[in-house]
């Protein structure tokens, strides 16, 4: 075998090496994964059956209730009927076309992963706007999480979980939480000094400053954070659906498969209604935060 030529050639390392290498990795995570897997499993148990639950819930539910709650929702985010007619008209096209209980699946997936990083996420970005060397430590950490593929998240969920609701709850979060994150830092941080300088003059403690100042001002990017979040939610049910979540993504996946083009488009179009109704809703909340923000100042 010819010598590299090291001035064309880039000095890769050998295959034995390169193989060793991979093996190292590989049993260093199934060490990990027999130590801490179960427990691992244990804590997501509560949110497991916190989706079964809901997803129990909008399944058993009549199906006009379900239409009424999210109308509901919608009216109180928005306070227009256009926003409202979208939804209604929106459920009652998914319904016809026999994709109800697929979205309804979605839509608990959704919601408990929205909840979850909402939960998780708001005290980090919180954390980060207090603290610029937390921050520098933390944002690489979420650059990595916004730029991998959303594939190679399954990898080391199935490995450690296996197939099934928890690992792609897991896969959901990791993939989805970033922007809620960084938004609520940013939030804070864009908060008027002179308000805070205000708020220390008339004597506020830190946690009053926090809640009854900071937190509310910053809604309007928290609002958009949450938005995000539940974008890159919906962008992951087709890929979890590869590891058994149930929902709009696996008829998708059946489709891709089997090229069966008019369940795939219908399906996917499921996906973009529901897309559209959280990103109308919760952009319209936000927008109402921001002009009480603006008329209250």
């Amino acid at each position: 075998m010819a010598e590299p030529n090291w001035l064309i050639d880039f000095p890769a390392m050998d295959d034995e090496s390169l193989r060793a290498f991979n093996r190292a990795i590989d049993e260093a995570y199934r060490a990990f994964t027999r130590t801490y897997g179960a427990a691992i499993e244990d804590a997501f148990t509560p949110l497991l059956r916190l989706m079964v639950w809901f997803e129990q819930l909008l399944l058993g539910a009549p199906w006009w209730l379900v239409i009424l709650a999210v109308a509901a929702l919608a009216y109180g985010a928005s306070r227009g009927w256009r926003l409202v007619a979208l939804v209604v008209a929106s459920f009652l096209l998914i319904g016809y076309l026999g994709m109800w209980e697929d979205t309804m699946r979605t839509m608990a997936m959704i919601s408990v992963c929205t909840l979850i990083a909402v939960v998780v996420g708001i005290p980090i970005g919180i954390l980060l706007s207090r603290s610029d060397r937390l921050k520098a430590a933390v944002v690489p950490v979420l650059d990595v999480m916004q730029t991998m593929p959303s594939f190679v998240y399954l990898i080391p969920v199935v490995m450690l979980l296996g197939l099934g609701k928890v690992p792609g709850l897991m896969a959901v979060v990791v993939y989805a939480i970033p922007p809620v994150i960084r938004l609520t830092d940013l939030g804070i941080r864009l908060v008027d000094k002179e308000v805070l300088e205000a708020t220390d003059a008339f004597g506020a403690s830190p946690w009053q400053r926090l809640w009854g100042v900071q937190v509310p001002l910053a809604l309007p990017n928290i609002m958009a954070g949450v938005n995000q979040t539940i974008m890159m939610a919906l962008a992951m049910v087709v890929v979890a659906s590869m590891i058994g979540v149930k929902g709009l993504g696996q008829p998708v996946l059946r489709a891709v498969t089997n090229q069966y083009f008019a369940m795939g488009v219908l399906n996917g179009l499921a996906v973009v209604m529901l897309a559209i109704i959280f990103d109308r809703v919760t952009q319209s909340y936000g927008r109402r935060l921001q002009r009480y923000r603006d008329e209250t100042r």
